[in-house]
């Protein structure tokens, strides 16, 4: 079968899905990655074997005249391809996209991996998004959810059959790649570390006061973050603004990474005060190398944590309770941390191992496969 896995950056499909294209191939499965271009669409040619088809998207804003030439877009290149499934993630290959799949008789499989602004801030935008999830949400064979918060929230307000929904343990973590450090070490001095855009949602200007309180507390204690800087749709931390708070001297930026591994093992504790996530995959990858983890208790990150055990739930939106949680994480005994760790490193085996997400994925694709093979005999 033609699989088309269908993201909003091939950025994402290399450091998300990678794991699910190889699983794709194994089962000997032809794999399309249509996403626009970047420094990575090339790699998923060379390097994972994909065929790459380009296609033009703005992941920010609302313009009912480019969605509509988006949607077109979709389905020219749908009933050029052929795919005999669409996988989709992201709200607009989710919503335009499995309309076009629907105009081109291609079943269609979406990933609701987080409700972003849309969601988060209640105005005219979001009431429009929830219209077009609502009419292009009757088409898909199975919508995957990565959180119950999320999966309800939709059922709630009618955006979504329940009959095709499904969940799934974010995006899995293959804990064979992500393992903990043979032996324990507490780093001196002790290492905070974010993983994520510079992003409002991110609560990214939290981290920021709270690095500020943490290291009144804890003179020299380091506070890392790692990821890109975005600027686009209004959404972003703005580089001027960003470049001010970097001056105060609290937060280490590291800019990005291939290797986000080798930053977390440098790490003692790994921090995520988002607003509202699916499940987010840096958690995922700090629980699995054994890494304390302080995340705030919204829909997708209390998924990862059992507040107390393998790390601790702070308020959303406070940098005081924030750094409070990241002071006591910091003043835990060496065995203590070690024992977060541990915990953390058996709920990501338990509960968010890769396999489950494969698995449920591969299962839908075959599903799929008898009736276009039937289609395409009757043809």
């Amino acid at each position: 079968m033609r699989v088309a896995i269908v993201i909003n950056t091939s950025w994402n499909i290399w450091n998300f899905r990678r794991s699910l294209v190889l699983a794709l191939q194994a089962a000997g499965h032809e794999v399309l990655a249509i996403a626009p271009p970047d420094a990575y669409s090339q790699r998923l040619e060379t390097e994972l074997g994909c065929r790459y088809v380009p296609i033009l998207m703005e992941n920010k804003g609302t313009n009912p005249v480019k969605d509509a030439l988006l949607t077109r877009r979709f389905y020219d290149i749908y009933r050029r391809e052929r795919p005999d499934v669409v996988l989709q993630y992201t709200i607009k290959p989710n919503i335009y996209g499995t309309i076009a799949a629907r105009l081109a008789g291609i079943p269609s499989v979406n990933n609701v991996s987080g409700l972003g602004t849309v969601f988060i801030v209640k105005n005219l935008v979001s009431r429009v998004a929830l219209g077009l999830y609502r009419f292009a949400f009757r088409f898909p064979k199975r919508v995957f959810f990565q959180n119950d918060d999320d999966r309800q929230l939709f059922l709630q307000n009618g955006l979504v059959d329940a009959r095709i929904t499904d969940l799934l343990p974010g995006s899995g973590i293959d804990t064979t790649k992500f393992r903990p450090a043979i032996e324990f070490t507490r780093h001196e001095p002790f290492t905070f570390l974010m993983i994520a855009r510079v992003l409002y949602e991110k609560g990214v200007e939290e981290y920021f006061e709270a690095a500020r309180l943490v290291r009144e507390a804890a003179p020299g204690t380091r506070v890392q973050l790692l990821g890109g800087i975005d600027e686009s749709g209004g959404v972003g931390v703005k580089r001027a603004v960003f470049e001010e708070w970097l001056r105060a001297g609290n937060v280490e930026y590291l800019g990005t990474s291939d290797n986000v591994a080798e930053h977390i093992h440098k790490a003692d504790c790994v921090v995520l005060p988002s607003y509202r996530e699916g499940t987010p995959k840096t958690l995922l990858e700090a629980a699995a190398m054994g890494k304390p983890i302080v995340t705030t208790d919204v829909p997708g990150c209390r998924e990862t944590v059992v507040d107390g055990q393998n790390g601790l739930l702070c308020e959303v939106r406070s940098a005081t309770d924030l750094a409070a949680k990241m002071v006591q994480v910091l003043r835990l005994p060496a065995p203590a941390l070690a024992q977060m760790g541990r915990a953390g490193r058996q709920l990501a085996e338990q509960k968010f191992d890769e396999q489950i997400v494969l698995n449920k994925y591969l299962q839908v694709v075959a599903e799929v496969q008898p009736k276009r093979a039937s289609i395409a005999k009757t043809a």
